[in-house]
């Protein structure tokens, strides 16, 4: 051991441990959000339902947001557990090439994400989700809600 060198925490041992399985996952989450915005690609180009863009634009949604999770768990993984206590080590290591680049990955999904989030997603179509029938036994129609005595 070295002198002056400060140990990791338990806690940052253990947020390291996720990290590392998390970022284990990368490379097929990555291939997963590529399928999902094939596939949702696909429906816009062959202009499919609104109802059907709307999901698969959804599913494309939770494949990014995976996979920028798992880019952001790697650039924490590559750091170390180090870099969860000590602020002044995580910034020296996200200087590396290694790191910097791994972090550049991450804010290119980031990106991707909100702007799919932000003009990506499609105008919720009406009637997903929702019964006829409001739970105090009304009936709600174009015009307004109507009794059902």
């Amino acid at each position: 051991m070295i002198v002056g060198r400060k140990q990791a925490s338990a806690d940052a041992q253990a947020q390291y441990l996720s990290d590392v399985a998390l970022a284990a996952n990368f490379d097929d989450l990555l291939v997963g959000a590529k399928a999902a915005e094939r596939e949702y690609r696909g429906a816009q180009a062959t202009a499919r339902p609104l109802a059907e863009q709307y999901t698969l634009a959804k599913k494309l949604d939770v494949a990014l947001t995976d996979a920028m999770r798992s880019a952001f768990a790697a650039v924490r993984a590559e750091i170390g557990p180090r870099g969860y206590d000590d602020r002044i080590f995580k910034r020296k290591a996200m200087a590396t090439p290694t790191v910097h680049a791994l972090n550049i990955e991450a804010e290119r999904l980031l990106t991707l994400r909100e702007t799919h989030r932000l003009t990506g997603i499609p105008p919720r179509p009406q009637g997903i989700g929702l019964s006829p029938f409001s739970e105090s036994g009304t009936h709600q129609a174009a015009s307004g809600v109507v009794s059902s005595m």
